[in-house]
């Protein structure tokens, strides 16, 4: 499998949805590349910064955080570090000015419409955007802001589904839906969602294929278990035993102590 290019995607508009997961571990990575997934997100950050070239086969996209840079200066610079490290294209959840400058220097951008967590307050908190008329022309003030501002596609997330089924036949961007429903481009889950890691809420635009949180916690009754097995071993002598030391021959060892 060859990692699709930005070319690839857009040529797969109206063809066939895409499938695309964010992650937060390179072992997860490496898995959905392996499962053969279209398209692999993360966090621009030092820890991750590997990641991409663990998944040379897969089209990889790092996030630029919104709220760490001050300026376009800053973002264009950890862009265009993101683009070297092996990165086939950025998210970015900055307005279309910051947009337009990464869009002008040739870096493919993902941009974000609906709602965008970290912007909440403007939309009314945690919900779903584009119900009402003024909401749902705003949304599409938005995306046609993106794309005039050069980005290549748009995600939208928690955006009325009918929305964005229209949007999508009237935007030449590839549009991404975390829970907007089948009418977009490409279908995108939090690992962290889709492998059933958290605890208490699940977000309802979710789909849970595996409990994770129970195996976690499986093991770590296992670990606990481990180490008083450990301990009763040392405290009992049991260990160390023969089968875990080295010794030096015994008349070597006496010739030690003599002068």
């Amino acid at each position: 499998m060859t990692a699709l290019t930005v070319k690839d995607l857009l040529e797969a508009k109206g063809k066939r949805q895409l499938a695309y997961v964010q992650v937060a571990r390179e072992e997860e990575a490496i898995a959905a590349s392996e499962a053969g997934m279209d398209m692999i997100g993360t966090a621009f950050i030092p820890e991750r910064a590997h990641f991409a070239k663990a998944v040379p086969n897969t089209h990889f996209q790092f996030g630029m955080p919104w709220g760490k840079h001050a300026d376009a200066t800053e973002v264009l610079r950890d862009a265009m570090t993101a683009m070297r490290g092996g990165a086939q294209s950025v998210y970015c959840g900055m307005s279309p000015h910051i947009v337009e400058l990464l869009a002008r220097e040739g870096v493919p951008v993902i941009s974000h419409v609906g709602l965008v967590p970290p912007k909440a307050t403007w939309t009314g908190g945690f919900r779903a955007v584009g119900r009402t008329l003024a909401q749902a022309k705003t949304v599409w003030q938005h995306v046609q802001d993106f794309e005039a501002a050069g980005a290549f596609a748009v995600e939208m997330e928690v955006v009325a589904a009918n929305l964005a089924t229209e949007i999508t036949n009237r935007t030449s961007m590839l549009t991404i839906s975390l829970g907007s429903g089948s009418g977009c481009d490409a279908q995108y889950l939090f690992s962290v969602d889709l492998l059933g890691e958290n605890r208490g809420h699940i977000p309802r635009h979710a789909k849970t294929y595996r409990n994770f949180a129970a195996e976690r916690d499986r093991l770590q009754v296992e670990r606990v278990a481990a180490y008083k097995e450990y301990i009763a071993d040392i405290t009992s002598g049991v260990f160390p035993d023969a089968e875990h030391v080295v010794n030096i021959d015994d008349d070597a060892l006496q010739d030690v102590w003599k002068d």
